[in-house]
């Protein structure tokens, strides 16, 4: 049995303090909160968090290593499932290593298809974790409203992908099957609507005083901590560090765009808040102008891979800013069918790694709306 099992972790780790008035409670594995199947143990005084450490392993299912076991192609499918709410930014993650590796050249239209399908599927994330968000903080209606305009976003990805969830839409060279008039159409009503509801985001729950306390000043991440732990994305942006791959390491044809990085400097839970809100804007942003110039083509290069297709031999790294971070690959080829070695750069797993260190001495009530404000999707994390 595990030390976990056995009790050793606790003493190990959360030996009494000087207090006897000191509790340790399990925050999971089964919390509606933690989003998944993550357990926090806490040690506190009172109602305040001394000590804190997230456990992960409960949903580990080995994508790395299955990676180093099926062959190129047949590991697509892993990528929807390792975050299953920014599908298409893993897809591309791995394509894009691979079609690094292997010098393939995308088509210009498959390069549009990518960004239109992949902005999208972030507004999507970013609606989930909004309605989720302060569904955490005791408020009920607006998840409804965020999954009302999620499930435009799921029909209108339905088309082109035939998922509704975890996507395998983007292939080495390309994608499956090319936009029809149906999806461009439906974007293109999409776009303005969203913008004409954002306003209503704000009057409901942005500019409530009850939302207003319990973010501001909450949960403060310094810059430092954010670079010591490696965090990325709203994380990161929302404690003054401007970064976005999609920006900071351009790939594809991001740098056509006219596009903002969102950065606030006050690093609490209200400014990730509000850059999450943000960055939905500047998708829409996307999307519009590559609604406005996607050009005709092929949307698969021409001689894209076979199934059993093997690349050269070499290793290479492939990164893109997915909804919570930073997306890696690091991929290591023999020359055979199958890769020789994969490793994924989860964002999650570094957004979460801070928690224990930014929890000490918050209100236990407070660590609710932090873990909520880092947007964690735990099948990402332990992968």
């Amino acid at each position: 049995m595990s030390e976990i099992q056995t009790g050793d972790y606790y003493t190990r780790h959360f030996s009494p303090g000087p207090s006897d008035d000191t509790l340790i409670i399990n925050m999971g594995p089964q919390h509606p909160s933690t989003h998944g199947v993550l357990r926090i143990i806490v040690e506190l005084d009172g109602e305040y968090i001394l000590r804190c450490e997230p456990v992960l392993g409960y949903v580990h299912r080995m994508h790395e290593h299955m990676g180093e076991t099926k062959s190129y192609t047949q590991y697509l499918p892993n990528m929807g499932r390792v975050d299953y709410l920014h599908a298409l930014a893993w897809n591309w993650a791995w394509c894009g290593a691979v079609e690094k590796l292997a010098g393939i050249e995308v088509p210009e239209r498959a390069q549009y298809i990518r960004v239109l399908t992949t902005e999208l599927n972030r507004i999507s994330s970013h609606l989930l974790w909004w309605g989720a968000y302060i569904l955490d903080l005791g408020a009920f209606s607006p998840i409804l409203y965020a999954f009302q305009d999620r499930e435009i976003i799921m029909d209108l990805l339905q088309i082109p992908t035939g998922s509704r969830l975890t996507y395998c839409y983007f292939r080495f060279g390309g994608v499956s099957a090319d936009l029809s008039d149906a999806f461009l159409a439906g974007l293109k009503d999409f776009v303005p609507y969203l913008r004409g509801r954002l306003p209503m985001y704000r009057d409901l729950v942005t500019d409530n005083v009850i939302l207003r306390k319990r973010c501001e000043g909450i949960g403060h991440f310094s810059p430092e901590l954010c670079r010591r732990y490696g965090a990325t994305g709203p994380v990161a942006r929302g404690s003054g560090i401007d970064y976005d791959v999609r920006r900071a390491e351009p790939y594809s044809i991001y740098d056509r765009f006219d596009w903002e990085v969102p950065v606030l400097e006050a690093g609490d839970a209200m400014s990730r808040y509000l850059i999450r809100l943000a960055e939905i804007e500047q998708s829409l942003k996307i999307i519009e102008q590559a609604l406005a110039t996607i050009p005709s083509g092929d949307f698969i290069a021409k001689g894209a891979p076979k199934p059993k297709w093997a690349p050269p031999r070499g290793e290479t790294y492939f990164a893109v800013e997915g909804a919570r971070g930073k997306i890696g690959v690091w991929l290591v080829s023999d020359g055979t069918k199958t890769p020789y070695r994969v490793k994924l750069r989860a964002p999650g797993y570094c957004n979460l790694s801070l928690f224990a260190e930014a929890a000490q001495g918050v209100l236990l009530a407070d660590a609710v709306s932090i873990l909520g404000s880092l947007d964690l999707v735990i099948p990402e994390i332990d992968r």
